[in-house]
Formats: C-alpha cells, structure tokens, sequence
C-alpha cells in the first residue's frame, strides 16, 4: 500500500497566513484620553475610575497597569481614614504614566489628584476629626510632592 504524502508545505504556508493575518493587539487610540479623564482632580473623575476599576475586564484592551500597594509604606487607613482607595487611584496614575513615558509633565496633576481625593475623604468628617483628617491629608500630599518617585528611580520591565 502506497501512503500518499501529506501536504505539509500547504499546511505550514496556510498556518503562516493566519499568524500573519492576524494584527499585533494594540491599545484603543483612545487610551490617552481614558488615562486623562481617570486622573483628574474632580470627583467625577474619582468616581469614573473607581466604576472603570470595579469592571477592569471592560478595559482589557487598554492594558491598563491596575496593580497597586496603596498607600505604600505609609498606613492605607491613618487614623481611621480611609485614604487606601485615594492611594489607589494615585497609583494607578503613576504606573500608567510611567509606561506611557509621560509621568514627568502629569506627577504634579497626579499628586494634586491625590490631595483632593483625600480631601473629599475628609469632608465627611466634622470638628477635630476634620482639622485631623486635613492635616494628615496634607502630610500625604506633602510626601507625594517632595518625595513621589522619579521615573529614574523605576526599574524598566
């Protein structure tokens, strides 16, 4: 019995096609501008990241860096504030600036991000417990501003 030979070469040549038919995944040419609108000072904006963060599968394609150590070494929750979610979003900022080569000219919009989520956070407090959660607010702002993390100070993955 003669066994006919299997037409690899067709085989291969058609598998070729397909891998390169197939496009390089790419982010949406909006990413820049998602970026953007998670990272401004306003509530709106806040909130916009945190409903975005809640469903981060939606924003698969965007590659967003969504990893975070909230506060750092410094307590997610002072006091009994809870910062850990404003910390968060600061994080998320700088990790994405970072990758888009475009922290230097955001940090201070990023920090100051970081200062009004933590104020807003305070706002729900009244009396000591305010002027508390403000000057303690103010002294993570502080240390974001002066100390936050250059991006020469990040190791390139």
């Amino acid at each position: 019995m003669r066994r006919r030979p299997v037409p690899v070469l067709a085989s291969a040549a058609a598998a070729g096609a397909l891998v390169l038919a197939t496009p390089a995944s790419a982010a949406p040419a909006d990413k820049p501008q998602v970026l953007s609108g998670w990272t401004q000072t306003s509530a709106a904006s806040y909130n916009a990241w945190v409903t975005a963060r809640g469903s981060r599968g939606t924003w698969g394609s965007y590659g967003f860096d969504w990893s975070t150590d909230y506060c750092s070494s410094s307590p997610d929750n002072p006091f009994g504030f809870p910062f850990q979610m404003s910390c968060a979003r600061h994080d998320f900022g700088y990790r994405n600036y970072k990758a888009a080569g475009a922290f230097p000219t955001s940090k201070a919009r990023l920090d100051d991000a970081l200062y009004a989520d933590l104020k807003r956070v305070c706002s729900a407090y009244s009396g000591v417990r305010r002027t508390s959660c403000d000057g303690t607010a103010w002294t993570y702002y502080q240390a974001v501003h002066t100390l936050g993390v250059s991006p020469e100070d990040v190791p390139v993955a």
